[in-house]
């Protein structure tokens, strides 16, 4: 028995044309008032009186090539403090996260610690948790000290912990308490439940600020040469220091800008992910 070939209606291939056409005109104006903003404001720039002056301080080509080979050897201490601190933070935050979930009075002193720790550190700005491991903590002269990168970085997963513990206590709260009794009652401990029950639903449903909140890290490793390491911040001030130009401050900004971009391309990626899964697309 043979099967007919669907053929569309009419009005469907008008429908479908139609459709195609609007695309095509939408695709059209979005280009054209793009590059329309971009002409404007590009005119208003370089037609500003000082311009020559700032393109010859911030945008020198030659003095960019001179300083790129040690800004790349310092965004690459960026890249390798980013990945260690970011998986420290998100241990970290995911274990803070489970003790403030504890039940039971006999675990009220953990919850109370769990919870101080995060209204400490979510309150305390970065940049004086960076000095205090970084500057205080070293004049101590305890014997096997580790180095200030390993302070800096201490620093980094402690604030960036108590913002990622509220992340995972906000995906564990969100799951149903029903779903908590019905694996208590298959048998399962408490243990067993958040592992294989509570914990893989939470972490995918707050996927997107966690992700959001490893962006944020990414830019704030570049705090570290506050304390004295050369990364990229630092690399490009020794050479700014020695040129009197802040072009190497610019180079260092587009190479986190792109060291950002596919972190940031994954985020909205998850986000879109998530909403059509909430939405049932």
């Amino acid at each position: 028995m043979s099967l007919l070939a669907y053929t569309p209606s009419a009005a469907q291939r008008r429908r479908a044309a139609y459709r195609r056409r609007q695309t095509v005109r939408s695709v059209l104006v979005a280009a054209a008032s793009t590059a329309a903003l971009g002409t404007l404001l590009v005119l208003a720039v370089t037609g500003a009186p000082g311009w020559d002056r700032v393109r010859a301080s911030f945008l020198d080509p030659a003095i960019a090539r001179d300083a790129l080979p040690a800004v790349l050897s310092g965004l690459w201490l960026n890249v390798r403090l980013l990945v260690c601190c970011a998986a420290g933070a998100l241990l970290l935050g995911l274990l803070v996260a489970l003790l403030r979930t504890l039940r039971g009075p006999v675990f009220f002193p953990v919850r109370a610690l769990a919870a101080g720790y995060t209204y400490t550190f979510r309150g305390l700005p970065l940049i004086i948790v960076l000095y205090v491991l970084t500057l205080g903590v070293p004049g101590l002269r305890l014997q096997g000290m580790p180095p200030v990168l390993v302070l800096g970085g201490l620093a980094l997963v402690l604030t960036y912990g108590g913002y990622l513990a509220e992340v995972f206590r906000a995906g564990i709260e969100s799951i149903h308490p029903s779903q908590l009794a019905a694996a208590r009652s298959l048998g399962l401990t408490y243990r067993q439940t958040m592992r294989h029950v509570v914990l893989p639903q939470a972490v995918r449903r707050v996927a997107p600020p966690l992700l959001n909140d490893v962006v944020a890290l990414q830019k704030d490793v570049g705090l570290v040469s506050l304390a004295g390491p050369i990364d990229a911040v630092r690399a490009a001030q020794i050479a700014t220091a020695q040129t009197f130009n802040y072009t190497p401050y610019i180079l260092a900004g587009v190479l986190f800008v792109l060291l950002a971009i596919p972190l940031i391309a994954v985020t909205d990626w998850v986000t879109l992910r998530a909403a059509r899964r909430q939405s049932g697309g």
